[in-house]
């Protein structure tokens, strides 16, 4: 069994400051509220759930489609746990499904009366039976039960309740966000006071935070190759995720515009943080 070393819980230390070093929205500030080793303890868990069934939530609503940062972090997460030997699923709205269903297996979350997505849920957990449960970038449900964007504007109405599976399956789970409004952003008691989000208030087992939600996903990627001495990470430097999105009808969260960006920051930011995040995984290597 994997153990978390003293080393380990340094370099996880390392890829937590490093997830949060632009600090666009104060997820800097927000880093004490968690327990140091976050990155390490969640790349634990879906080490330890690699052989088993894994559902992956993202797709945040923007524009009527959705928005880069969230599907980019899973479609890596996705690959990297297949090859492990993992059942791997990926759920988002139908527009985000209809584009990942040829090469992934995909799980469409209407927007719906709260009552069907229910029984939607029940049915869909029941012929998928995950064992564990990450939110990527997914609305999370504030303190009124309403969703809300980081304009502080309700979007309910747009979202298929990823939560609802968080909560009926009871397994392990882990949340990835960089603004307070999505699901498992509850472990954190209180988000930046400069931004007008509406905080969500549900709780996951671990809670990763960065910059950009994908850049979280990426560093679980970076701990999954450095365990299996996988190049996961490097090769994710290589994929034009990001632009194939775009050109499957995704936007920037920040801007809305169809280009390969994230939440507003300049073309090639992600990829800058992979090759730190590399930077850090392979300085580890040679201490060993």
């Amino acid at each position: 069994m994997l153990v978390l070393t003293e080393e380990t819980l340094r370099l996880s230390a390392r890829v937590e400051e490093l997830l949060v070093a632009h600090n666009p929205r104060g997820m800097a500030r927000l880093r004490p509220q968690l327990v140091p080793g976050y990155c390490a303890r969640a790349a634990k868990q879906l080490w330890d759930f690699r052989d088993r069934t894994i559902l992956i939530g993202t797709g945040f609503p923007v524009s009527n489609t959705f928005e880069t940062d969230g599907p980019a972090g899973a479609m890596a997460l996705y690959d990297a746990l297949q090859c492990l030997g993992a059942n791997v699923w990926i759920a988002g709205p139908p527009s985000l499904a209809a584009v990942l269903a040829p090469t992934h297996q995909v799980l469409a979350l209407h927007a719906a009366h709260a009552r069907e997505q229910q029984r939607h849920c029940e049915e869909s957990l029941g012929r998928i039976k995950p064992d564990l449960i990450i939110a990527i970038e997914v609305p999370g449900a504030a303190a009124d039960g309403h969703y809300y964007n980081i304009r502080g504007i309700d979007i309910s109405a747009q979202c298929g309740n990823f939560e609802s599976f968080i909560k009926t399956q009871g397994c392990p789970t882990i949340g990835i966000g960089d603004g307070g409004n999505e699901a498992g952003m509850g472990n954190i008691s209180a988000i930046a006071a400069d931004l007008p989000i509406k905080q969500a208030v549900g709780r996951c087992n671990e809670l990763v935070i960065a910059d950009v939600s994908n850049w979280g996903a990426y560093a679980l990627v970076g701990f999954l190759g450095h365990w299996a001495k996988q190049s996961f990470l490097q090769d994710l430097r290589q994929r034009p995720i990001l632009e194939w999105l775009s050109e499957h009808g995704a936007v920037d969260g920040v801007t809305h515009q169809r280009t390969a960006t994230e939440d507003g920051l300049s073309l090639g930011s992600g990829n800058l943080v992979i090759d730190a995040l590399v930077k850090v995984f392979n300085t580890e290597k040679d201490t060993q």
